[in-house]
């Protein structure tokens, strides 16, 4: 589960005048155009702005063109920008309560995952994220992280053990690769294809909306196995 965070105070002080829009908000995501994160900000732009009569815009930048999810996390902090899309993963330097929602098999179920961020927990972690100057605006699901490889099937955890998996740039996910027996490498989404090739990795660790929905057939190509 992730967030959609904005930062109130850039939403009074950076706005921008552009057209008919009286104010232009900027939102970042890192994945591409047709990605459902990216589509919902989209459709959220559009009832924004037929809800203001046109006042209001949103124009969301896919596609890493602000920056990777942490540069973009802090440009919304000091105001540079109004909102990001971002994995809680992201946060977890800046938030440390979403922490507990990058630990492996937390959940039982997705109905377990969505009952508990709609609840008071739920809430709470919502609530921390004033304190770092930011507002969450929702919560949505990403999907359940998967192996991908271009190596050999994955059926035991003992199959991990020496593999290279690309992962998000968070601690606790480097911890629970080391643990599992595999070998962790921090990086950004552009440099996975290139890392693969050179066998810099053997693959990455993410969600299967990111490979199928994501402008990725070069991952595909190259990860030939899944392992959930």
């Amino acid at each position: 589960m992730k967030y959609l965070m904005t930062s109130l105070a850039a939403l009074l002080a950076s706005a921008s005048f552009a057209g008919a829009c009286e104010i232009t908000l900027r939102s970042s995501d890192t994945h591409p155009d047709g990605y459902p994160t990216v589509e919902g900000v989209k459709s959220m732009a559009a009832e924004v702005k037929e809800k203001t009569d046109g006042r209001i815009c949103i124009e969301v930048f896919p596609s890493s063109q602000l920056g990777e999810e942490k540069d973009t996390i802090e440009q919304t902090q000091f105001g540079v920008i109004d909102m990001v899309r971002a994995s809680f993963g992201s946060f977890n330097d800046i938030v440390p309560v979403t922490q507990l929602m990058s630990l492996p098999y937390l959940f039982r179920s997705v109905e377990h995952s969505h009952a508990v961020l709609d609840g008071p927990i739920g809430e709470e972690i919502g609530g921390a994220f004033e304190e770092r100057d930011l507002v969450a605006l929702a919560f949505y699901d990403g999907g359940a992280r998967s192996f991908y490889n271009s190596q050999k099937p994955i059926t035991s955890i003992e199959d991990l053990a020496g593999m290279k998996f690309r992962v998000m740039q968070n601690d606790v996910f480097v911890d629970m690769m080391d643990a599992l027996g595999a070998n962790a490498t921090p990086m950004p989404y552009g440099e996975v294809y290139s890392s693969i090739q050179t066998g810099v990795i053997d693959g990455p660790r993410t969600t299967s909306p990111a490979m199928t929905a994501r402008a990725m057939p070069k991952w595909r190509s190259t990860s030939r196995w899944t392992s959930t």
